[in-house]
């Protein structure tokens, strides 16, 4: 046996593989790689492929790791950055949360956690754009060519290349798995229109004339006629590429499995006898769960169902953002609640609704002094402000402000199916923007809309402490690629409304031109909101012109990502928080269950665990408050990828869909202990298990 030769172009800085002749099937470079495939290889000690070469304290530590150069950061530099966000963006890492003791990169490793390997990252192409998507594979040296395996680690949210470096990426390289990662189209790819400025792959900038992960598509004119009309804004990948990358997540995650075979067979090829024939690394010999949380995790999930080729052989995801195709023939019911009929209700649906009311609900007595960091992050002038312009145009009822946040709150749990467990966290969720930036993003990117179009009148750019806008500082704009989650406000990037009452203001600081006072914006919110039901928020009216063909682009956006719910039997694992407030489990794992049960009935390998006191963001764990009363659900995700892996290599049962009965610890200096932390039950109790029977979704209370 020999090792192949790889056909390689040695740089002083790594590797650049070029294409070779005359090799099979998973053994050629893809048909839809774009230009160099970058390699480096990384020692364990001075760097490594999970930390970065900081090691799991260095993870855990603050401040954050320096430039030597602030306006010139080294590729280095960035990655190193963008690795220390990203964990830390998804993990919470503060003592006595579970870090170091449930997961970690030290747990069940030596030392600090430090693993050596090699990383291949390149441009994808995908039909019908020209906007390229990142890839990467990281194999590490620990990976058995004998017992090959692979786990697909799509970003969350909107992030880069390294954005599931804490969740998938820390599961398969302590596995010794190969990790292909993808930033799905989405990514920092950040446009500064006003110098022409983006990112390399590496994360470098540049204003010349080079493949860098995102430019508006805009000529030299246009940009120039826009950036006079309104300087100093951004373009963003994921809103303004055009593409509706979303509609392709699932391709971008098959894509990059195949980049992933053709990585490990360059490295683990081998010939027999006179070298004729050559024996690869196949789907049929290795392992492959495809996987991530929120994003990654429904990307993971579209791969799934899209799978024609055997390429996937398990599925273990994390709170997944997966619109399901909407089958009212069943219900949801939790307990002896009420039943729920509307539900899997589309992001941009339940998101806009959110930006709407969520502000002024955060008012309400239920929750206002309960819900944590309410006030710290909602100041009650401005939702009292919200409440008053939702009252002035009809939208909730009542002469008081206790009146019409106990209504706004209604409206959000009654009519959009919002389970009272997300009550709680919503109001950190809205002080973080996380509604209107979902909102404003999305509608961007489901109904294809550029930068130029600026709608809703809503653009991207640095603000200052007045909300004015302002240049980014060079500093900052030199650190995006580590920094930004790509989807603003991030990183020095805002949301501006430039119809704000005097002039553009940074959203949250906005005054709306109907109300005079700061309501958050809230006609921008409000018409994003019509843009998501297809007619008038506050008449009902349909609507005319322009809005009418956004409307209707959006909602044919909308149907390029439902879900089908076949998952051709491949055994699959969702884990969900009860309490998750951004992806509200009515209309996504809990119908998406409904769904696959009516699709593949018997067939379906799916189990479905719905862990109470856990929600969507581990990182808000880290706060007093929050960590009182929420375990992190981060524990139970690796759970599912033991159980799907167990599953795949031992044959062993997956336990059946269960609610897990979690126990908080009650105060923040209190450590999370096993008591805290009880394993999914491989035989639960009738009244813990979750079943689909007589057209319905039924989950215990």
């Amino acid at each position: 046996m020999k090792r192949i030769m790889l056909c390689a172009l040695i740089g002083a800085t790594g590797m650049t593989l070029t294409a070779c002749k005359d090799k099979p099937p998973f053994n050629q470079i893809p048909d839809f790689i774009r230009g160099d495939i970058n390699q480096a290889s990384y020692d364990g000690i001075t760097d490594d492929l999970l930390t970065a070469g900081l090691g799991a304290s260095g993870l855990a530590s603050t401040p954050a790791p320096a430039f030597t150069d602030p306006l010139n950061p080294t590729a280095a530099e960035l990655r190193r950055l963008a690795i220390y966000n990203n964990y830390r963006a998804l993990v919470d890492t503060v003592p006595g949360g579970g870090y170091g003791t449930f997961f970690g990169p030290q747990v069940g490793a030596s030392g600090e956690g430090l693993i050596p390997g090699d990383e291949f990252i390149a441009y994808m192409s995908v039909p019908g754009t020209g906007v390229p998507v990142t890839v990467m594979a990281q194999v590490p040296d620990s990976f058995d060519p004998d017992q090959p395996c692979m786990i697909t680690a799509p970003s969350s949210g909107s992030r880069g290349i390294y954005g599931a470096i804490g969740t998938a990426g820390e599961w398969g390289l302590k596995k010794g798995c190969a990790v292909v990662y993808t930033d799905k189209g989405t990514g920092t790819g950040s446009h500064n229109l006003a110098t022409n400025t983006a990112q390399r792959i590496d994360g470098t900038l540049t204003s010349s004339d080079e493949p860098v992960q995102f430019r508006a598509d805009l000529t030299d004119e246009q940009r120039a006629t826009f950036d006079s009309n309104w300087p100093d804004r951004f373009a963003y990948k994921h809103a303004h590429s055009k593409a509706n990358p979303e509609a392709d997540w699932g391709l971008h995650v098959l894509q990059s499995i195949e980049f992933g075979f053709y990585v490990l067979n360059e490295k683990f090829g081998r010939e027999l006898g006179n070298g004729e024939t050559l024996l690869t690394i196949t789907p049929k010999n290795t392992v492959v769960i495809a996987s991530s949380v929120s994003n990654g995790g429904g990307s993971s999930v579209r791969a799934a169902e899209q799978d024609t080729r055997g390429l996937i052989d398990g599925v273990a995801v994390s709170e997944p953002n997966v619109n399901p195709t909407v089958d009212r023939s069943f219900t949801i019911r939790q307990g002896d609640g009420p039943v729920i009929t509307e539900h899997s209700r589309s992001l941009l649906d339940y998101t806009t609704a959110l930006a709407v009311y969520q502000g002024c609900a955060n008012q309400a007595p239920a929750i206002r002094d309960t819900a944590p960091l309410n006030a710290v992050f909602n100041p009650p002038a401005i939702g009292e402000n919200i409440c008053n312009s939702l009252a002035n145009k009809g939208l909730v009822t009542g002469a008081t402000l206790d009146a019409r946040a106990t209504d706004a709150l209604r409206i959000l749990n009654e009519e959009f199916g919002i389970q009272p467990e997300q009550n709680l966290l919503a109001p950190v969720h809205f002080g973080l923007a996380v509604a209107p930036s979902i909102s404003m993003t999305y509608a961007n990117t489901y109904g294809r809309a550029g930068v130029e179009d600026r709608v809703c009148e809503l653009s991207l750019s640095a603000t200052d402490t007045a909300g004015a806008v302002t240049q980014l500082a060079p500093t900052v704009e030199a650190a995006l690629f580590s920094a930004s989650n790509g989807i603003p406000p991030s990183a020095g990037v805002n949301i501006v409304y430039d119809d704000a009452d005097g002039q553009p203001t940074n959203l949250p600081a906005s005054a709306s031109p109907s109300s005079n006072q700061l309501d958050y914006g809230l006609d921008a919110l409000l018409c994003l909101r019509s843009l998501a039901q297809g007619s008038d928020a506050i008449s009902g009216t349909d609507l005319e012109g322009s809005d009418a063909e956004l409307a209707t682009a959006i909602a044919e956006g909308i149907a390029e990502v439902r879900a089908s719910g076949d998952l051709q039997g491949k055994p699959t694992v969702f884990v969900t928080g009860r309490a998750d407030a951004i992806l509200p489990i009515n209309h996504t794992s809990r119908p998406y269950f409904g769904l696959n049960q009516r699709v593949e009935g018997k067939k379906s390998n799916l189990r479905y665990y719905e862990i109470l006191n856990a929600h969507h963001l581990d990182v808000l764990n880290g706060f007093a408050g929050v960590a009182d009363r929420y375990v992190p659900l981060h524990h139970y995700y690796f759970q599912a990828l033991d159980l799907v892996w167990a599953n795949l290599t031992e044959k062993q049962a997956l336990p059946p869909s269960q609610v897990v009965r979690t126990v908080p610890r009650g105060d923040i200096a209190t450590p999370l202990a096993e008591a805290n932390l009880p394993a999914i039950n491989p035989a639960p109790d009738a009244a813990d298990r979750i079943v689909f029977a007589d057209d319905q979704v039924q989950i215990p209370e």
